[in-house]
């Protein structure tokens, strides 16, 4: 996992620096995929340009480690060959709340970037190497509630954007 802290302003004591991430192999992908858990974006988010072979996705990301804030972030994959989804929604402005991400290894350097969403729904990536990038773009801001997983006593944030 590469850290890029290049023209990143300096953190006050309170919060960490804005999240920079890159991930070339499956281990990279499991640390961004932890970082983007509770994620909420929309179909409408979701940008795939064949000819330049990237898929970019705009989404609020839960910063687990400031608790209690969001974010605005971008994901970007490139090398993509094709992407796919299932039992996602069509309407634009419905929102989606990720779970995970993860690689299926196919004829090296390739494979499969699958991201899992509540509900059951998945998107398939199949890439010819890893190559992916998350950056927060925005500044943070406070959440009413909180994502809930098992065995939390919290409210959901799923609903909040």
């Amino acid at each position: 996992m590469v850290m890029n802290t290049e023209a990143v302003p300096q953190a006050t004591a309170a919060a960490p620096p804005p999240l920079r991430l890159l991930a070339e192999d499956a281990v990279d992908l499991q640390i961004m995929s932890a970082a983007l858990q509770d994620a909420i974006l929309r179909p409408a988010d979701v940008t795939w340009e064949p000819g330049a072979r990237t898929l970019t996705i705009a989404l609020s990301r839960f910063c687990w480690e400031c608790g209690g804030t969001r974010v605005m972030a971008a994901m970007q994959f490139g090398d993509v060959l094709a992407v796919k989804s299932r039992r996602l929604p069509r309407a634009p402005e419905t929102a989606m709340e990720l779970l995970a991400i993860d690689f299926e290894p196919g004829e090296a350097p390739g494979g499969r970037v699958m991201l899992m969403f509540a509900g059951g729904g998945d998107l398939r990536i199949d890439v010819e190497c890893l190559d992916a990038v998350v950056a927060d773009l925005s500044e943070r801001w406070p959440v009413r509630v909180s994502p809930v997983h098992d065995g939390d006593d919290a409210a959901s944030g799923a609903g909040e954007p």
